[in-house]
């Protein structure tokens, strides 16, 4: 379907929306999106980013939170109100 077309069959209440639908609504599109993987376009910046996190990893430098706690944190944190 044309995006053009979707613009004007979907039309969702952003302003009317909680923060937390929203974030809900994003996680639903991602969960779409993941489902061909190949269709999402790695930046180019990206490799870079991953390298150096990876050198943190074998330097034991990294920190790691579990999903379900930082999905908890993000949306406790004060700035998500």
């Amino acid at each position: 379907m044309p995006w053009e077309v979707m613009q004007r069959a979907t039309v969702l209440p952003l302003d009317k929306m909680t923060t937390a639908e929203k974030l809900r609504l994003i996680e639903d599109i991602w969960a779409d999106l993941s489902r061909q993987p190949e269709n999402i376009p790695s930046p180019s910046w990206h490799e870079e980013v991953l390298m150096g996190r990876e050198d943190k990893v074998k330097e034991g430098a990294a920190v790691f939170s579990d999903w379900a706690e930082a999905k908890q944190r993000i949306l406790g944190s004060t700035c998500m109100r």
